[in-house]
């Protein structure tokens, strides 16, 4: 997609603010030089094509970072926001020599974390950088198998310039809560989208109450960890994340933290060493009951995209079927945008365009009353509708064991 698409899929989702996404890379940055004006006192930008109602965009990309650390190849994500086009040239410029930043979106720089970190709030003191999706197995800075047990193991003394963590698809603010030293951090939710397919975009999403929409206000409103505006976070239920639960993709099994740790997170089927998933990873690391709750902590909503949710009540492979994009477009042409559609409109309205199935479906994402399959090793979770449905029980027995007594 380019810069337009985006902002067109954005609006549909619901969205005001997007990241621009992967200004590393040389052609992309000229992308971002060529189509983005910016927005006037704000140190954003917007594409113009609109200009009663622009979609503004904050410049970000995301990096790899793989350094040797006591002995352990390390392999970190790392999200960075800047103010202008001349800190991304500075940036560009000073990482270059560390990878190829032409080869990939997001280029792997052979360079250490404190490395990264020290560079880049050098350029600036406006720039942001904090660790991508933390938890997943690979390149997640908490993640079991090139990460670390805290985030000042990965930062050392840069972890001063911290102010933010991405707690990904497969975990949730609940999950994060448990461990005591992340309370030093924001939580924050974003769709991590390095995919093609527009309906990945706001599959998560921060939610702010601003005095006015710039860059300043959402990096001030990140540091101080202000709940007054930043005021929740749109997420996935955490088991429709890859690496949920524990198990193995081509044994097909998986585990909850529980059952894994019973078999000593070996594979009773190929007897390999299990993918471990986040789930099992926040447990073993968590020093606080599960249901905690920090005082102050910003709240969050739980959603599904509403793609997935045709896709589920159809009972169709793929959410990029034209059955759902026919649903899924008449629903946002007369509710203007997915958000509207999953939070504010009434059943009565959504029965004028959709029939009883899709609006019930609807419903329960709304409520929570839904179940999700659990992902692992890499397959997202299933969303479930009716899980008292003999249909339901055979997928999920075909999809996965989880049974500790089949073994």
């Amino acid at each position: 997609m380019d810069l337009k698409e985006i902002a067109r899929y954005a609006k549909i989702k619901g969205l005001n603010l997007v990241g621009s996404g992967d200004f590393t890379h040389p052609k992309w940055f000229n992308q971002i030089k060529d189509f983005l004006k910016p927005d006037s006192g704000t140190d954003l930008f917007a594409i113009t094509e609109d200009p009663e109602n622009p979609m503004r965009f904050m410049l970000t990309t995301e990096v790899c970072t793989i350094f040797n650390f006591e002995n352990s190849v390390k392999k970190i994500h790392h999200v960075i926001f800047a103010p202008n086009l001349e800190v991304i040239s500075q940036i560009n410029d000073e990482i270059k020599s560390y990878g190829k930043l032409e080869s990939d979106g997001r280029p792997i720089l052979k360079m250490t974390a404190v490395e990264l970190v020290e560079k880049i709030i050098d350029i600036s003191n406006k720039n942001m950088i904090f660790p991508a999706h933390i938890w997943t197995p690979w390149f997640g800075v908490l993640g079991t198998s090139s990460g670390f047990d805290t985030i000042e193991g990965c930062y050392q003394d840069m972890t001063k310039h911290i102010f933010a963590i991405e707690t990904g698809l497969s975990s949730d603010p609940p999950m994060n809560w448990r461990l005591s030293y992340l309370d030093n951090f924001t939580l924050l939710s974003n769709s991590d989208c390095h995919s093609f397919w527009p309906w990945r975009i706001g599959r998560e999403a921060n939610v702010f109450d601003l005095k006015k929409l710039s860059y300043r206000e959402v990096t001030d409103a990140i540091k101080n960890k202000s709940a007054q505006r930043l005021k929740f976070t749109i997420e996935t239920d955490p088991g429709y994340g890859k690496y949920h639960w524990t198990g193995h993709r081509n044994c097909r099994i998986s585990f909850s933290p529980k059952q894994a740790k019973r078999f000593n997170s070996i594979c009773p089927v190929c007897r390999k060493k299990l993918t471990k998933g986040v789930d099992q990873r926040v447990d073993e690391l968590a020093d606080r009951p599960i249901n905690y709750k920090p005082e102050n902590a910003p709240s969050f909503l739980r959603l599904l995209p509403l793609s997935d949710i045709i896709t589920a009540v159809l009972k169709v492979g793929s959410p990029s079927t034209q059955a759902v994009w026919k649903i899924y477009n008449k629903l946002i042409n007369n509710f203007y945008s997915e958000y509207s559609v999953m939070i504010d409109i009434p059943k009565s309205d959504l029965l004028k365009v959709v029939d009883l199935s899709i609006a019930n479906a609807i419903l329960k994402v709304r409520t929570g009353n839904f179940e999700v399959v659990p992902g692992f090793d890499g397959l997202y979770g299933q969303l479930v509708l009716n899980s008292d449905s003999k249909e339901t029980k055979s997928n999920y027995e075909r999809v996965k064991h989880t049974n500790i007594n089949d073994f």
